[in-house]
């Protein structure tokens, strides 16, 4: 079976930890942990990843510089895209039999310059801030938007719509022969394309669940994992009578009643692939991976299901 499987930023940095390079590593061998026996059962495995902590963290170090030092978000997402990788590939290799074939592939995704999202910033990236007084202070500063993120505030920066993944031939190639590959990390690098047909990159940062779900279109993936810290899609999500749902038809499923940001888009991502191709999408915890591929945990959303299942309360 071939399988995409898009790791959440928030999968690999966790909220309230520091974002220092040992943490990180740590959850990257938490993921590989839980990854790797896809592989070993023969599976065809592409890796995505999220980027938002990550990103926003280089970004503020590229504020602390001086002004005409400062990097784009397309740059700054390339850096994430090859430190991820690299700790996921190594972690990787550390894991699976001598002669694996693993690899990161630096992603470039075209957006359209049109986009309504670059005139309202939707995806949150960086720390939390606990404090709004704070939040509003470095807003006001460095001319941030803002969106709430739990309790707390982070910057909010445009995130367009993927509309073609420049390397899915070069993707797909390495997987005909047998490569693990690491690719479309932090929803890959937003690039738009000139009228001479030569491409620019742009400031925004393009949704990791998004971008997954268009690159398992085109490789004919047979599975969608959109992984995360969040153990299954909940109606009433914040209530107390929240409920998980163990599956569900893209019908059944109405994105506006979900997180923006956060799940919204997963559950955007699961429903455009299950409508594209007719196959499963799942939304779960990095941890479930196995009970998720045997319908024992997560929300599965697929063609097939008759009727919305809520999953019992263990």
């Amino acid at each position: 079976m071939r399988i995409v499987a898009a790791l959440g930023g928030n999968a690999l940095m966790r909220r309230g930890e520091p974002m220092t390079a040992g943490v990180q590593r740590r959850n990257v061998k938490t993921a590989v942990a839980g990854l790797a026996p896809l592989i070993l059962q023969g599976h065809e495995l592409v890796i995505t990843h999220g980027n938002g902590p990550q990103v926003g963290l280089l970004a503020l170090q590229a504020e602390a510089g001086p002004v005409d030092g400062r990097y784009s978000l397309d740059i700054l997402g390339a850096e994430t895209e090859g430190m991820i990788g690299y700790l996921i590939e190594q972690e990787l290799q550390n894991v699976l039999p001598a002669g694996a074939l693993t690899a990161t592939l630096l992603t470039q995704i075209r957006v359209d310059r049109r986009d309504p999202a670059f005139n309202h910033p939707t995806k949150p990236i960086g720390p939390v801030y606990a404090d709004e007084i704070v939040a509003r202070r470095l807003a006001s500063e460095r001319r941030w938007a803002l969106i709430r993120d739990g309790t707390g505030w982070r910057r909010a920066v445009p995130s367009p719509a993927p509309l073609e993944i420049l390397e899915a031939r070069v993707i797909e190639f390495l997987i005909d022969r047998g490569v693990t590959v690491i690719c479309a990390g932090g929803g890959g690098i937003p690039v738009i394309e000139g009228p001479d047909g030569s491409l620019v990159g742009v400031e925004a940062v393009i949704d990791k669940d998004h971008a997954s779900g268009l690159l398992a279109r085109l490789i004919h993936a047979d599975r969608l994992l959109l992984l995360t810290d969040v153990d299954a899609v909940r109606l009433n999500w914040g209530r107390p009578d929240a409920k998980a749902i163990a599956e569900a038809r893209p019908a059944d499923l109405d994105p506006d009643h979900f997180a923006e940001g956060s799940m919204r888009p997963k559950v955007e991502a699961a429903i455009g692939f299950v409508n594209e191709t007719g196959r499963p999408a799942s939304i779960g915890r990095l941890e479930d991976v196995s009970a998720i591929l045997d319908g024992r945990a997560g929300t599965t959303v697929h063609s097939g299901c008759s009727h919305m299942r809520l999953r019992e309360a263990a």
